[in-house]
């Protein structure tokens, strides 16, 4: 079946957060929001229960966390008992529940530094302290220090935050890599919240993404990993996660306030995820051929310029560029002067890079790459 990825949608005057926060010139390419139509069959699921015309209180399906389970198995070999799993309204809620039910006060938690700004966030809102972890290229892919983990642990630190695949870097952590992040843990006698959001959006063909909980019995014990459908089929406007621990302590604890202060996942929520685990594969992959064909364009215009550079993007659609040789004093300012909206670096620890997202039209890429060109030569 043919899917239309090329086709650009007007999403001006539709509320937008993505394309209504700058102006209509702008292109943007910053929050990690693509501008792709949703799958036929999430499109097809919602129109059929749009036109019933009622949306009362609405509970998950009753075999909802099978359907999760049986997935997480077709995709990454995972055996999980549907038990394991929690449903949320979207990870970001997950990460705050996990940092505040996981620690006390007086502990810290280890953050890699740059990630998503949500795993600091996460932290410094619930008043833990912030510990962070730079993470160091090796081959060009953004990875831990390995041979100074223990360096960064205090007396103190009982949460490890992963972000895997990792965002803004797109590494796809390997088997070996993942084993020495689970043995530090343990060793350490820490818990791992594990964001794994983006786990259906592998692009390298020689990666793989594994979940760190299915390495083995002992770091499932002491793991929480919060996935979601948002992104690899483009409806994060509808809301739905999940959370998986195998260990009860940790499953009560991420139903604190569930459902109270935390809202429930959305009707349409259901539907789009339940559509996506049922007959979303082929767009998935279909999906994955078009982003690594955006992302082979940004690789020849990297190469093309030497003012710029990028880490290996193995997984998402979002680029990791270094601006360092780019002497500016505001970044993202001389990029809005010439009509290119990136997500600042400074959101993820670095002020000298920039994220670009790429879930976008072929032509609207070209159009942006050549708006940077200029700024880059003007």
């Amino acid at each position: 079946m043919e899917f239309d990825f090329d086709t650009p949608i007007d999403r001006h005057h539709t509320d937008s957060i993505k394309w209504q926060k700058y102006p209509q010139n702008t292109i943007p390419l910053w929050v990690a929001d693509m501008d792709f139509k949703v799958a036929p069959c999430i499109q097809e699921a919602l129109n059929k229960r749009i036109n019933l015309g009622t949306f009362g209180y609405t509970q998950a399906p009753q075999d909802f966390q099978e359907q999760i389970a049986q997935y997480l198995f077709d995709q990454y070999q995972w055996q999980v008992d549907p038990s394991w799993v929690i449903i949320l309204p979207n990870v970001i809620s997950g990460l705050h529940t996990a940092t505040r039910q996981l620690t006390r006060p007086d502990q810290s938690c280890l953050v890699p530094r740059p990630v998503y700004q949500h795993l600091r966030l996460a932290v410094t809102q619930a008043q833990r302290e912030l510990v962070e972890m730079p993470m160091v290229l090796d081959n060009n892919r953004l990875v831990f220090p390995w041979l100074a983990l223990n360096q960064h642990v205090k007396n103190n630190t009982k949460l490890l935050h992963l972000c895997n695949p990792q965002n803004p870097g797109g590494t796809v952590f390997t088997l070996q890599e993942l084993t020495t992040l689970a043995e530090f843990a343990i060793e350490n006698n820490m818990f791992i919240c594990s964001d794994e959001i983006h786990a259906g959006l592998v692009l390298d063909k020689t990666a793989k993404h594994i979940p760190i909980a299915s390495l083995n019995a002992d770091i499932s014990q002491r793991t929480v990993t919060l996935m979601s459908l948002n992104k690899t089929f483009n409806f994060p406007g509808m809301g739905l996660a999940w959370a998986v621990a195998q260990n009860p302590e940790i499953r009560k604890a991420m139903q604190t306030d569930l459902h109270a202060t935390i809202a429930e996942p959305s009707l349409l929520g259901y539907i789009c995820t339940r559509a996506a685990l049922q007959q979303g594969e082929p767009w998935r992959l279909a999906l994955l051929d078009y982003l690594r064909k955006n992302l082979n364009t940004i690789n020849a215009f990297v190469q093309k310029n030497n003012q710029i550079s990028q880490t290996h993007t193995q997984a998402t659609y979002l680029s990791w560029l270094d601006f360092s040789k780019v002497h500016s004093n505001d970044l993202e300012g001389l990029l809005l002067k010439n009509g290119l909206a990136l997500s600042p670096g400074s959101q993820f620890g670095r002020s000298d890079f920039m994220r670009l997202n790429f879930g976008t039209s072929a032509i609207n890429l070209t159009q942006a790459l050549d708006r940077l060109t200029y700024v880059l030569y003007a």
